[in-house]
């Protein structure tokens, strides 16, 4: 299904020869590698040369296939970046998430993270990136942008996700990360917005800050700390958040590690009830506003 929609965008080799380019398949299997273990080009590079079972992922063999250098690897994500088709990626494995039943529904987990950019300004342009900005979290300034993430609550899985410039607030975009049905949305304080509680309790939906899992709690009913003007959601005793790792996997010792980790548990939720916000527009990958 994936590869259907790279194909037609896909180099092929034309009349006059030329550079064969690498099976589709390959490149497709080995972006997906460099977003789970959140690789670069060169780490890619590395990676494949290093560890078995990423060139068995691959369908490559060391002595029988030629391994893809960075510039290869670079130019595959270009090439989706270039047609949006990473868009097109990430709402088609959400709907096959969705057929699976593997998307619960029922309740929406919101977060943020700062991605750091380079803030220097030696380079051609004798500035810096016009689509970075600060962005202060404590007391440490940061130069980036960020990353919005929802998360549905019931099985870990992101089911939309999108990116600002890092001076944006959470809770700026915090209504196109629900999903209409959802019956439940859990934040941290940087979404705890009265007006946004009001609304939400207004038509049945819970809202709730997230704190740290503790066993036997009900997932769609947590219950709220008396007295206090912010519920606290206790997710899950088998929930375990979604984890992004950084840096790259360059040694045989690493082979093991996740960089996104989602398990969770499976019951079944409520009906959901309606909600004031709105849908999230299909393949909502785009950057916010």
């Amino acid at each position: 299904m994936l590869e259907a929609l790279i194909e037609p965008h896909y180099p092929k080799m034309g009349p006059q020869g030329g550079r064969r380019p690498f099976p589709l398949p390959v490149m497709q299997r080995i972006y997906c590698l460099q977003q789970w273990y959140a690789l670069s080009g060169p780490g890619a590079e590395e990676a494949l040369y290093d560890i078995q079972s990423m060139r068995a992922f691959c369908g490559l063999e060391l002595g029988r296939d030629a391994i893809p250098d960075e510039t290869t690897i670079l130019n595959f994500r270009h090439l989706l970046e270039r047609h949006e088709l990473t868009k097109a990626i990430f709402a088609a494995v959400s709907e096959h998430l969705a057929a699976k039943g593997e998307l619960l529904r029922g309740g929406t987990i919101v977060d943020a993270t700062l991605i750091a950019a380079s803030p220097s300004t030696k380079n051609k342009e004798g500035r810096r990136d016009p689509e970075m900005s600060q962005s202060k979290k404590g007391n440490q300034w940061y130069f980036g942008m960020k990353a919005h993430v929802g998360v549905d609550a019931g099985s870990g899985l992101v089911h939309t996700a999108g990116v600002t410039t890092g001076k944006v607030h959470d809770a700026k975009v915090m209504d196109r990360l629900v999903r209409e049905d959802d019956a439940a949305v859990y934040g941290d304080k940087a979404y705890a917005s009265e007006a946004k509680k009001r609304a939400a309790q207004d038509t049945g939906v819970l809202w709730a800050v997230k704190e740290k899992a503790k066993p036997g709690r009900d997932l769609t009913h947590p219950p709220l700390r008396p007295g206090a003007g912010e519920g606290r959601a206790h997710l899950p005793h088998r929930q375990m958040p979604v984890r992004l790792s950084q840096g790259a996997l360059s040694r045989h010792r690493q082979e093991r590690r996740a960089g996104i980790r989602a398990v969770g548990s499976r019951q079944s939720l409520p009906r959901p009830r309606p909600t004031c916000v709105r849908r999230v527009k299909q393949g909502a990958s785009a950057p916010l506003d």
